[in-house]
């Protein structure tokens, strides 16, 4: 499996090339095209991990995609415009903000985790988790940057892309009360402890979802 993030940084697409019997898993919806000798397989994985992966913000089906004979071509593009990045599972494992997921090795194991904080968030209930080895693919909304956590590092949840599972985290306010936070329009903040890196996409889905919203004409009652 070979990964080509081609028109980087704001209209990432992925290129990803098969050989022969070789696959890839993606999410429901990511792709944009594929050469003829790939056969698509959908599975949900049981109802219980489809519904945590829809609640997580994944799609409740995920595809698995097989090039058949020949070397086989796919190409994967995230819902919003933004950038992807290509990450080792392994030596490294992630946990994954919900929308972030886009495709991986059938070798690693993408699942769904209740977590208290990341719903608290703005994560939802669930966020992911890998296990197993091989290539990640993740995508963000605007550019994305690696940030080396070294000790101690502030980030705004909703600029949260994906970060090491050996970082400890916590969920809190970014100012001293929840009125300063709210007025400060920063809102909720996750502090990271621990040496690792954390994925951070520029733009906020939510915030820009709002000011676009705010920029549309009232509908008729």
């Amino acid at each position: 499996m070979q990964v080509n993030l081609l028109y980087k940084p704001s209209q990432t697409l992925a290129q990803i090339w098969l050989g022969p019997g070789e696959s890839v898993v993606a999410d429901s919806g990511a792709m944009v095209g594929m050469s003829t000798n790939v056969v698509v397989e959908t599975q949900s994985g049981g109802i219980m991990s489809g519904l945590k992966r829809m609640f997580g913000g994944e799609s409740f089906f995920r595809n698995t995609f097989t090039a058949h004979g020949a070397q086989g071509e796919v190409l994967f593009a995230t819902p919003l415009c933004g950038d992807m990045v290509a990450v080792d599972v392994g030596a490294r494992q992630w946990c994954i903000q919900n929308s972030a997921y886009v495709a991986c090795s059938p070798s690693v194991a993408v699942q769904t985790k209740s977590s208290a904080k990341g719903f608290f968030s703005g994560a939802g209930f669930f966020i992911l988790e890998t296990s197993g080895a091989g290539q990640l693919v993740l995508g963000s909304f605007g550019a994305i940057e690696a940030v080396q956590v070294d000790g101690g590092m502030v980030i705004d949840t909703g600029h949260l892309v994906a970060w090491e599972a050996t970082l400890k985290y916590s969920v809190g306010r970014s100012g001293s009360g929840w009125v300063s936070s709210i007025l400060s329009g920063e809102g909720l903040v996750c502090t990271f402890e621990g040496q690792g890196i954390a994925y951070v996409q520029s733009r906020n889905a939510s915030e820009y979802g709002a000011a676009v919203g705010a920029l549309l004409p009232a509908r008729d009652a």
